[in-house]
Formats: C-alpha cells, structure tokens, sequence
C-alpha cells in the first residue's frame, strides 16, 4: 500500500480530532507560532476483544480488527503491553518506512471483554452487535477503486462508532467496572489521542517536554499533574486533561437518541531519549513503557466535576 494513503489517512484525523479538541489546536498554534515543526510520535486506539456474530462470520472487535488495516498500510507489530488490573491488552506498530516518510507510530489497545463481570460483559457485547456489512473487515475498503484521497476518506469511516448508539443505563452500568469500556461504547474506534513528538519541535522557544508542558499550562491548557517517565528509560509523556462533548446515547424509558456529557480525547506530548542498546552503542527509544500507558489511560475518566449522571 503506498504510504501516501497513510500520510492523507492520518491527516484527516488529525483534522477531526482536532476540530474536536481544541487543546490540540492550541498546541499547534504555540508550536507554529514559535517557528516549529508539529510533529507526531504516535495515535492512539481502543478496541474490545471480543467475537461477535455477523452475517459474514464471526468478527473480532480488538486489536485484530484494526491491526489488519495498520498491517495494510504497511505497519508491523513491534511491541505489546499487559495492564492485567484493567483488562486491557495493548499492541505498538511501527511503520518499515516510518523514518523515510515520518510516519507516526501507532498504540492500539484493546479491553479483554471475557474478563469483565459476566453482566457487564453481555451490556457490552449486546451494545456492539449491530455492526453494519461494509465495517465488518475494514479491508473491502481497500478493495475500492479510487485516486489516493479517495481511498483515504474511505478508510476515515473506519475510525468511528460502527455500532447504533449505546443506552445510557448501559453506559453508565459499564463505567463503574471499567471507564475504558464505556468509553468505546460510546466513540468505537475514534482517535483516543495524537501526540506532540517534542523531539521533531524544531524550536529553541521550547526545547523539552517541561517547557512545552509548562507554556500550554500558562496558556489555560489544563494539564496533567505529572510528566510521566524518565531518561534513563528513554521516554517522558505528560498529556492534557481530556474534554468533554456531548455524546449520543438512548433513553432509558423512550429509547429516543438523547445527549449527556462523556469525555472524549486528550493531546499528548512525548519525547525521547538515547538509551543503551549494547556496550558503548546508544540509539534514539522506539518503544513504550507499560507503566506511563496505563496513568494515560486513566485520562479519560470521569472528574466529580463532569458526571453525566
């Protein structure tokens, strides 16, 4: 697959996502603004493991189903995460012309369904069972005829809901054994987060995560407490707070479409350090570290000051 239909793919999700969070936008501008280069580390994904029955067969929800495309596009897998308190399973690709056309990495991750309570594993597996016939292998999008641009917009369907709008009682029953299942059930496989690459900034005005960290803070950004990391293991990553949108549920009673508040996505910043590979032969850390991912996950929980309840 040629890589210019990742370039444009990634581009308009960038422009969707940002159009949603306007951290993000802030952080572009500051960065532009200064001379710099916005460049991307990696996006973020969630998923569900989960099998469920269509009429082309059964289809797993989870990593499988956007691995396939990420493998299409010409990304190989290069890393996996266990976060074993949370259910969750997580996947790191990397693209094989990643640095010759500065493609950004990918994190998919993915909720291990058959964990969960069995009742909250049946709200969930009910909920995403009407998965229309053109999204259950998102590689017949591929199949279509179609310039670049074109395949490329076929493709940002993908990256949605597929499913019909979840409950609100099922949402709400979800979030109180895992934040992160309700939150699929609500935005499916939607950027979870782009992130601000600080090694690509290319602007003396902000050299490293503290001070960039700190100049979206005097701009109202609202941040995370804590950068998250250290050099010696080669990575830092700190993020905004998430915000919130109104979201798409049914009513309980009239099972009419209905708008609460849910949180939706967060900005990262990241950057990188040399670390030690063998005996005097250092090189730039290509990987993730389990423990920032999971702090990160927690972004998109619900504050005391947003429940949609």
């Amino acid at each position: 697959m040629k890589p210019e239909i990742t370039l444009d793919l990634w581009k308009l999700l960038w422009q969707e996502y940002s159009a949603r969070v306007n951290h993000a936008r802030i952080y572009q501008q500051m960065i532009t603004t200064a001379g710099g280069t916005v460049a991307n580390d990696h996006i973020a994904f969630r998923s569900l493991r989960l099998l469920v029955d269509t009429p082309q067969g059964q289809v797993n929800l989870g990593i499988d189903y956007l691995g396939q495309l990420a493998e299409a596009l010409g990304y190989v897998a290069a890393g996996e995460y266990t976060f074993a308190q949370t259910h969750l399973y997580a996947r790191h690709y990397r693209h094989l012309q990643q640095e010759e056309f500065n493609l950004p990495k990918l994190f998919i991750s993915e909720l291990i369904v058959d964990e969960l309570p069995s009742n909250i594993a049946q709200l969930i597996s009910t909920t995403v069972s009407s998965i229309p016939k053109e999204l259950t292998s998102p590689l017949t999008l591929l199949q279509k005829d179609g310039n670049l641009e074109t395949i490329a917009k076929q493709l940002q369907q993908i990256f949605t809901r597929p499913w019909l709008p979840p409950q609100r009682f099922v949402v709400e029953e979800v979030n109180q054994v895992t934040q992160y299942g309700a939150w699929v059930l609500l935005h499916g496989y939607a950027v979870n987060h782009f992130t601000g690459y600080i090694n690509g900034q290319n602007t003396p005005e902000y050299p490293d995560i503290d001070t960039t960290a700190s100049a979206l803070a005097n701009l109202g950004v609202p941040m995370k407490a804590e950068i998250e990391g250290n050099v010696a293991c080669g990575l830092r990553q700190t993020a905004t707070q998430a915000v919130t949108e109104m979201v798409t549920v049914l009513d309980d009673n009239s099972g009419a479409e209905i708008q609460i508040p849910w949180t939706y996505a967060y900005y990262e910043i990241a950057q990188r350090y040399l670390v030690e590979v063998e005996s005097e032969k250092q090189q730039l850390f290509d990987a993730f570290l389990g423990s920032n991912a999971q702090q990160l996950f927690e972004m998109t929980r619900l504050s005391k000051y947003s429940n949609p309840i």
